[in-house]
């Protein structure tokens, strides 16, 4: 019998279909939306959960009328039960692994000016190689992805960061470098420059990405660096809906070329004193699963072989095969 905090759990008593229950409630706040995402009645739901209750010795939520929310035992219990299930999940992947078959889940993170890589083809492509997989993208600011790998939330992130920082806490490999680019609206009076500097820039109203995040970093650096102040008047945290208000005029905005030369309505100018981006995939120091390892080899990136063994693939075409870092990071 294991003890912890007055709560006694005897062996095999608590299962993991109640585990399930348990974070379906405290994600929708609901038993009647959790039984519907569960599949199951909701009486078949709460008499689970009442169960689970009983055997814990604590109620894990406070139900009223109103509103469904987690006790301060539901809020303790519930980062465990999410660690149990993906624990049993990934245990079921390293089995199939073992006999040649790729299967559970992989959450892939990435910013929203991944530029190395063409993502929609990797992931069509891993699809289409290993259709057991479930595949989940989320986007973020790199350094909220890189906790969420640390974590264990995703198994896989790609990244900007100025070229002063690295991903910590992560194994990591350097795709490309690239410097940034002016963006402005087509009729804006810098538009048929064929180059300008910081201080030329300094003086318009940007658009940008939130401050302290990555993304904005390498631009305040440049500017900090030179001895001159910008006005940052619209924090976006989507570059496609950053590129819309320059568009309209409303701002002008600085973004890795690569990515720039993707966007319609806006025109490019090269800064001769542009900073520059380092493009990174991350993944976990503490393992891989498997999903995540054929991934990887799918794209070309070279991780070491684990007990596995898996064999690396065909790498995905990059965007800029020229930008694309011969090395690891």
């Amino acid at each position: 019998m294991l003890v912890t905090s007055s709560i006694a759990i005897h062996d095999r008593s608590m299962e993991l279909q109640q585990m399930r229950y348990v974070i379906a409630v405290a994600e929708t706040n609901s038993f009647t939306r959790a039984a519907e995402r569960c599949l199951v009645v909701q009486s078949a739901l709460s008499h689970q959960i009442a169960r689970l209750e009983r055997e814990l010795g604590a109620k894990l939520f406070e139900r009223t009328s109103r509103r469904v929310r987690l006790t301060p035992a539901g809020a303790a219990f519930l980062p465990a039960a999410r660690q149990c299930l993906d624990a049993a999940q990934r245990a079921a992947a390293e089995v199939a692994a073992a006999v040649g078959e790729i299967r559970g889940r992989l959450a892939v993170g990435l910013i929203s000016s991944v530029a190395a890589v063409d993502i929609p083809i990797a992931v069509r492509d891993f699809h289409q190689q290993y259709p057991q997989v479930r595949i989940s993208l989320r986007m973020a600011a790199s350094e909220e992805l890189v906790e969420q790998v640390r974590q264990g939330a995703i198994e896989v992130a790609f990244l900007g960061l100025p070229t002063t920082a690295r991903p910590e806490g992560v194994h990591s490999h350097e795709l490309a470098r690239d410097r940034l680019v002016a963006v402005v609206a087509p009729h804006h009076p810098l538009a048929d420059e064929p180059a300008v500097d910081l201080r030329r820039l300094c003086s318009e109203v940007f658009v940008d990405l939130p401050a302290k995040t990555a993304g904005r970093a390498q631009s305040d650096q440049a500017f900090s660096a030179a001895g001159l102040h910008r006005d940052v008047a619209f924090e976006v945290t989507n570059v496609d809906f950053l590129a819309r208000l320059v568009g309209q005029g409303l701002g002008i905005a600085m973004l890795p070329s690569a990515y720039a030369t993707q966007l319609t309505g806006v025109t490019t100018i090269e800064v001769t004193d542009a900073p520059a981006r380092v493009e990174y995939v991350a993944w976990s120091r503490d393992g891989r699963t498997p999903a995540a390892t054929a991934f990887l080899a799918l794209l070309g990136i070279p991780t070491g072989r684990d007990q596995a063994g898996y064999p690396a693939a065909s790498p995905v075409p990059a965007r800029s095969p020229s930008n694309r870092a011969p090395g690891p990071a």
